[in-house]
This record gives structure tokens, C-alpha cells and sequence, in this order.
């Protein structure tokens, strides 16, 4: 229209893969695009809809002007339980197949001229594991960025599983290749990665026997579409990253870390979008009141992210080793932790912790690495809670799950400084000393001053874009 009419604002598309570590991010992005001047619809599956509006109340999904949001099915049948992070690799499965048509109808309604009122979309920025979107955008001419929710570490070594494929390094060969030493194989070809990585710090989708593994044959092909996008973003900084960011430049035409998000999104000021959330679950009040009660660095915090689930048994020698170490904890403990029950502790550790603990089901958890009564971390390290810890310079006790945790333990505790890592199989006498290493040993305050530096590495990477994004 130019000088004859209203100039329409540019209208993005922001799509996360439907879990709670996706959309964290990919909300923070949606609101900063908002602000620099952007229309945005924001899509969630029905499922997460349903969620939200149980968790947040159905204000939650009301939006603001120029700030909507869309939903679409995700495939899977419909479940009148929505208390649970549904199953990954059905869910990985259902989005890559049944998707596309939905999300097709979704782009043509909003390019719908009769719409006055939205702009027509004029780009899209998609998680990299909703790749099915590249499809869509092509056939309506629409440019699309990839956003990548893991580091970049865990992304290159994703886009290296086709290699790790073809060498014969997974499919494992058989289910004792898990025990026999196997998976200490180093693996000192994979570009930008330190040379000692071994097989078990790969991200864990290879430890499968099954050539026709769902999650494995799913990520093969998100990262070789991953080339046919406009550009790969990734909630990281260059300081913290920097060989594998320069090597992943080579690889596809445009790379760009644009994190840590927590700290830009910070730097919004307060103008409505700060109310819209993404928490599925219900934050439990209180948490923040009972830490502004504790000394400075004396709480060891405990979440295992929207995902991880561990056995009754593991639950108890956690719930044992926090006891026995004697250190003040915040716990969150999700409905869905423990796989098939309910997460029940025993009443004697209920009884003997009362005086030093809090247990929570959810919490802000962004707020709570902030405070300055958190001394600790024990975390599954995914990348959401991982970049939190460093940008609260607060270090990590890291018990890895599944997906590229595992890679960014390695990363945590061997490459940056910050962590200490649990056997897989964790037992109370370990989780007791290293808590105990964490709060009060000289180890422990020797990640403390790393994690400090990088916090500060953190806040100096965002401080001219923190400048630029309060002059628009």
C-alpha cells in the first residue's frame, strides 16, 4: 500500500513443538517479536489449550491486540487427562503425520483477505522439530526460521545421527551394548564437539536396538530439513558456544544465537505481554515467600523439568539422599514424576525434612534461580532449566533423562565448569555428598565462582541487543 493506505504490520507465525520446554521459549520469542513491532498468532495444539486454560484460567489464552492464539489438533486421540506431558515419540509421530493439513488451513484462514483486522502472514518461526511446517510456508511463498529449543551442542549432535546411522553406531547391536562399556566409545569426528565425547553423552534417542526406532528415524529427518529453512535460531550465546556455533555457520546458510532469551524477554517493559504465560501446569503460590524466609545460598532447588519420570525406588533414594544431607531444599515434584503411581514419599522423610523443606508441584521456576537463597541446583539439565541455572549463576547437581540432556551434562560439568553429575542409577549415599560437595564444600564454591562468570559472559552477550530492543 506505501503513501495510499495503512502499512500493515510484518505478521509471524509462531509454532512450538507441543511440550513445555518448546513453548517456554518459543512465548518469550513470540512476545519479543510483538514488542519489536510484529503481529503474532501464536499456535498451540488443542491438548496445551486445554492445559493452559486449566492452569492459567481462560484469560490466559485471551491474548492482546496484535497477540492471538490459534490451535490445532495434534493427532493423537483425544485424552480427558491433560495432568501429563503426553507420550513423546506417539507425539513426535502424530505431528510429522497428521499436522500439515491442519496447520495448511490454519495459514489460509489468517491469509483470509475478509480478515481486516490481521495482516497477512508474512513469515514463520517454527520449532525445529515441526519441520512439517517448511511444507506449508513453500507452498504459500511464506519465508520460515527454525527454532532449534536445544544448545547448540545438542543440535549439532543431532544433525550428525544420520552419520552415527551410517558407521553403524546405532542401532545398537544388542540391549547389553548398554552395560558392556559400549556406550564409552569416543567419538572424536563430530565437528565443533570436544574430541572426547563418548557415545553416551550423544544425545540418548541412539540407545535403541529397533532399526525402525520411532524417535530415531523421527530426528533423521527433522535435521536433514532442517537446510531447507530460511535460517536456524538457537537460545544460546556465542561465549558460551562459540567452536560449535562456528562450525554449525558452515553448515547451514544462516545460524544465529539469539539467547539467552530469559534476559532479553527482561528487558520488555511492562505493557500486558509480561501476563501471558506458558506454565501447563498450576504454579503452587507460597514458593517465593518461603525462600524470601531463607539465608543467602542455603536452598538446594529440585525439578526435573516437564518430562523426566523415574521409578518409585529412585524417587525414595532422592527423597533419602536430600534428607541425609541436612541442606534446606524446595522440591517440585510434578503429579506425573513417578512412572505409573503417584509420587509418594515416605512419611518418615515427610516428617524428619518439615522444618527445612518445601514441597511444590510447580513453581516459577525462573524466579525461583534468581533468588538469592538458592545455592544449588539438581536438575535433569534440559536446556530450558540449564541456561536459567547459568543466567541465575546458580551451579548444577545434573541427573540427565533423556534427549540431549545427556549432552549438556557433559558440557555442564565437563567443558564449563558448573556441575557435577549422579549415576543414572542414583543411589542416597551419592545424592547426600554431592549435595553436601554443592553447598559446602570447596568444589562446590569453585563452581559457584564459574557459574558467576558465565552468568556475566551471559549478561554481556544480551546487552547490546537489551539496548537496541529498549530503543525500538
Amino acid at each position: 500500500m506505501g503513501f495510499l493506505g495503512v502499512v500493515k504490520k510484518p505478521h509471524v507465525v509462531c509454532i512450538p513443538y507441543p511440550a513445555q520446554g518448546h513453548i517456554n521459549p518459543m512465548l518469550k520469542l513470540a512476545k519479543l517479536l510483538h514488542y519489536k513491532g510484529f503481529h503474532v498468532t501464536f499456535v498451540n495444539t488443542e491438548y496445551n489449550h486445554r492445559r493452559l486454560v486449566k492452569s492459567r484460567g481462560p484469560d490466559s489464552v485471551k491474548g492482546l491486540p496484535g497477540f492471538r492464539f490459534e490451535t490445532i489438533p495434534d493427532g493423537l486421540p483425544h485424552s480427558d487427562d491433560i495432568e501429563a506431558t503426553q507420550h513423546i515419540p506417539s507425539l513426535c509421530d502424530s505431528t510429522r503425520k497428521t499436522c500439515l493439513s491442519p496447520f495448511r488451513n490454519l495459514l489460509s484462514k489468517l491469509n483470509d483477505s475478509s480478515s481486516s483486522d490481521t495482516p497477512p502472514v508474512s513469515c514463520i518461526v517454527s520449532d525445529g522439530v515441526m519441520s512439517f511446517t517448511l511444507t506449508a510456508a513453500q507452498e504459500c511463498g511464506i519465508p520460515e526460521v527454525l527454532f532449534w529449543t536445544t544448545s547448540a551442542c545438542g543440535f549439532m549432535s543431532y544433525v550428525h545421527y544420520p552419520h552415527l546411522i551410517h558407521r553403524g553406531l546405532t542401532p545398537l547391536k544388542d540391549i547389553n551394548y548398554l552395560t558392556n562399556g559400549y556406550l564409552d566409545t569416543t567419538i572424536d569426528w563430530i565437528p565443533g564437539l570436544v574430541k572426547d565425547i563418548r557415545l553416551r553423552d550423544l544425545p540418548s534417542f541412539l540407545r535403541t536396538t529397533d532399526p525402525d526406532d520411532i524417535m530415531l528415524d523421527f530426528v533423521k529427518g527433522e535435521v536433514q530439513r532442517a537446510k531447507k529453512a530460511e535460517a536456524i535460531i538457537l537460545n544460546t550465546f556465542d561465549a558460551l558456544e562459540h567452536d560449535v556455533l562456528n562450525v554449525l555457520s558452515f553448515m547451514f546458510p544462516r545460524v544465529y544465537s539469539i539467547g539467552p532469551l530469559q534476559l532479553l524477554h527482561n528487558q520488555i517493559p511492562e505493557n500486558g505481554l509480561k501476563s501471558i504465560g506458558s506454565n501447563l501446569w498450576q504454579e503452587q503460590p507460597g514458593c517465593l515467600d518461603w525462600l524470601d524466609s531463607q539465608k543467602p545460598n542455603s536452598v538446594v532447588y529440585v525439578n526435573f523439568g516437564s518430562i523426566t519420570v523415574m521409578t518409585p525406588e529412585q524417587l525414595v533414594e532422592f527423597a533419602w539422599g536430600l534428607a541425609n544431607s541436612n541442606q534446606t531444599f524446595l522440591w517440585v515434584i510434578r503429579p506425573d514424576l513417578v512412572v505409573g503411581d503417584s509420587a509418594l514419599l515416605p512419611p518418615k522423610f515427610i516428617t524428619d525434612t518439615r522444618e527445612r523443606g518445601l514441597l511444590a508441584s510447580w513453581c516459577p521456576q525462573e524466579q525461583v534461580l534468581n533468588h538469592p537463597s538458592i545455592g544449588a541446583f539438581l536438575t535433569h539439565n534440559g536446556w530450558n532449566s540449564t541456561i536459567e541455572s547459568i543466567c541465575g549463576g546458580v551451579p548444577m547437581i545434573c541427573w540427565p533423562f533423556f534427549a540431549e540432556q545427556q549432552t549438556n551434562c557433559r558440557y555442564v560439568c565437563t567443558e564449563w565448569g558448573m556441575g557435577m553429575e549422579i549415576d543414572s542409577n542414583v543411589k542416597r549415599d551419592e545424592v547426600e555428598s554431592l549435595v553436601k560437595q554443592i553447598m559446602e564444600g570447596e568444589k562446590g564454591k569453585e563452581m559457584k565462582k564459574r557459574t558467576l562468570e558465565w552468568k556475566k559472559k551471559a549478561e554481556e552477550a544480551t546487552y547490546q541487543d537489551a539496548f537496541t530492543l529498549g530503543k525500538s
